[in-house]
């Protein structure tokens, strides 16, 4: 069989980074016990499955409600991003996740922060949204997948946990790998983040 035809009948996998988080009760229970059960639900949808242990972080912005429990994930995947995208949609809305205020309290999120070294839509896109107002973000979300997560190379509770699973991922844009830009991060950006497991 020609490799062409090969490659299409068994498509390549692609690690794809993920970022959980909840602050508020689900059908599961507490933050903590929805994360433990959404783990298992986005493994389904590869293999090779890693995850982080659970970090308790305060809420972002500051004062916007309960502590969050975050996580993150690495699986390797064939599915598309939009079709990952959906699919992480679908497990948030088993647990009951409503999207009615941006950065309200929740009772899972899922993030799709990165899919190997995709850069979506392009570089013009993904800079527009990387460089949004803080006031700007709080109020507006994009109408497109964005990837990687304009902002993941900013939030603690985002870098910690995803140091655990995939600390040599590298940036498609600024080519720092998790570690260092987990390392680069203010204190600030770390302030409250301690292990729960």
């Amino acid at each position: 069989m020609p490799h062409s035809e090969q490659s299409e009948a068994h498509p390549a996998h692609r690690c794809a980074l993920i970022a959980l988080g909840a602050n508020a009760a689900s059908s599961e229970g507490p933050p903590a016990a929805t994360l433990r059960a959404a783990m298992a639900a986005v493994a389904g949808l590869g293999r090779g499955a890693r995850h982080s242990r659970l970090w308790r972080s305060p809420a972002f912005p500051a004062g916007s409600g309960p502590d969050f429990v975050n996580a993150a994930m690495a699986i390797d995947t064939d599915r598309p991003a939009p079709d990952l995208l959906a699919a992480l949609h679908a497990i948030e809305a088993r647990f009951g996740r409503e999207r009615q205020t941006r950065w309200g309290p929740r009772s899972l999120d899922l993030d799709l922060l990165a899919l190997d070294a995709q850069l979506l839509p392009d570089l013009a896109g993904w800079a527009l949204w990387r460089d949004l107002p803080l006031d700007r973000q709080s109020r507006e979300a994009p109408d497109r997948l964005i990837l990687p997560h304009p902002r993941l190379q900013d939030r603690g509770f985002v870098l910690v946990p995803l140091a655990e699973v995939a600390p040599g991922w590298r940036h498609p844009v600024t080519g720092l790998d998790v570690a260092a830009m987990r390392d680069a991060l203010p204190a600030q950006a770390r302030a409250g983040l301690v292990p729960l497991d």
